[in-house]
């Protein structure tokens, strides 16, 4: 069995290149085309939620049961994440990435024309097991290749990227739906996928700081698979960042998977495209990543992240109202709150992954794709137990389990450093996690 270490050495043998460092070339095009990467994968991913009341007319098919088109597509995602990341040591991270981009990009435009509810289920299924290679392998690339300093805010851009796919598929789609039909929404999503891969493969440096390994059998990669999980799994304090994502992300999508619903009746009575550019919210998620990134870096992760998840309970709080204005700003809390809370929690399971980056990048982004899947879908029993209500109560015990967790990864770090200054020369210790 193999000691874990931080990434492999590149296959000559020779000593690892140097980070991608801030204000170089390198970077800024490393950060652009993970944005890029973000956009495509989450506009695809999301680009169904304001649709979900259409398909119940379309298709015939209950609030809950219109949630599976998302539901079944973040489940297959989570599970493919978890075995490209298992395979991750083998894989080359760019070319992994770039089928993955391309691959679901194809697909999301060919689910436009299914014939039928269960042919836009099977195809949804495909586009999730396509998906994975980018939220499995982007993570692992920024924390092997980026200065661990500028690692806060390199990230913030990738979620930032993740946050304006979301924004964008869902506005775009309400959009377009309300003019030219659902079908028009998801091929028009398909086909800036397509181009958002292509400058992507245009954009991105090749790792410098990974190599695969390569030659060592199906004997060798299971060693390393269950070295990593073992390693990983007992890491107290990693599994609880796996548990907060699952928890925040479960949160998240049952909220957005049901707004949409409430919002169509009564007080509001909004249209489709009114629905749709309330999505512009997401905005709001571009910067909270690279705010709370930076945050992060400066002051301390435990401490954000407490903040964060304590910003998205507040946020969710404020959608309780009947009045149009302090809903929205709820929503906008929310979003905030979430975005700044998953860019500080995935930045941070890089760093205290010991070894094995890209399997513990995976174990997280299974456990928040699984939060989406499950939990995103029983938010619709939520709803026809208690409408909106119920939906709320379900979300907020999930924020408040997050926080507990996050509270305590931040008093373990606090601690950890309270004793690192007592023992250090002068009573002074340099701040870190």
């Amino acid at each position: 069995m193999s000691t874990p270490t931080a990434s492999p050495a590149p296959a000559s043998g020779a000593a690892p290149s140097e980070y991608l460092t801030r204000g170089t070339p390198g970077l800024r095009r490393a950060q652009w085309a993970l944005f890029a990467a973000g956009f495509s994968t989450f506009s695809l991913l999301y680009c169904v939620q304001p649709l979900m009341p259409l398909f119940t007319h379309a298709f015939n098919v209950s609030p809950a049961q219109s949630s599976l088109v998302l539901s079944l597509c973040t489940g297959l995602l989570a599970i493919a994440i978890f075995f490209v990341g298992l395979f991750s040591q083998a894989l080359p991270r760019k070319r992994v990435m770039a089928f993955s981009l391309f691959a679901s990009a194809v697909l999301g435009t060919i689910a436009a024309v299914a014939p039928d509810w269960h042919s836009l289920l099977a195809l949804r299924a495909l586009q999730g097991v396509a998906m994975g290679g980018v939220p499995a392998v982007a993570m692992a690339y920024l924390a092997e290749e980026v200065e661990p300093g500028t690692l806060g805010f390199a990230m913030g851009l990738y979620i930032s990227g993740s946050a304006f796919g979301g924004l964008s598929g869902r506005v775009i789609t309400g959009l377009v739906s309300d003019h030219f039909g659902w079908r028009a929404a998801m091929g028009t999503l398909g086909l800036l996928g397509i181009v958002a891969a292509l400058l992507f493969v245009w954009l991105l440096p090749a790792s410098r700081r990974f190599a695969p390994r390569r030659g060592q059998g199906w004997a060798g990669v299971w060693g390393d698979v269950r070295a990593g999980v073992g390693a990983h799994l007992k890491n107290g304090p990693l599994c609880g960042l796996f548990a907060m994502g699952g928890l925040l992300m479960g949160a998240f999508v049952a909220v957005y998977n049901y707004v949409g619903f409430r919002l169509l009746l009564p007080p509001f009575s909004l249209s489709q495209t009114f629905i749709g550019f309330i999505f512009v919210v997401y905005l709001v998620g571009i910067f909270a990543s690279t705010f709370f990134g930076r945050l992060a870096d400066r002051h301390g992760r435990g401490a954000m992240l407490s903040a964060a998840t304590g910003l998205a309970l507040a946020g969710l709080l404020l959608t309780l109202s009947d009045s149009l204005p302090i809903l929205i700003a709820g929503i906008v809390v929310f979003t905030f709150g979430f975005f700044a809370a998953h860019a500080v929690a995935s930045g941070w399971v890089g760093q205290m992954a010991r070894g094995y980056k890209a399997l513990a990048a995976s174990l997280y982004l299974l456990v928040y794709y699984v939060g989406s899947s499950v939990l995103g879908s029983l938010g619709g029993h939520f709803w026809t137990v208690g409408a909106w209500h119920g939906v709320a109560a379900m979300a907020g015990g999930l924020l408040l389990g997050a926080l507990s967790i996050s509270a305590g990864l931040a008093w373990r770090t606090g601690r950890r450093h309270r004793t690192a200054a007592e023992a250090a020369p002068g009573g002074t210790a340099v701040r870190g996690g």
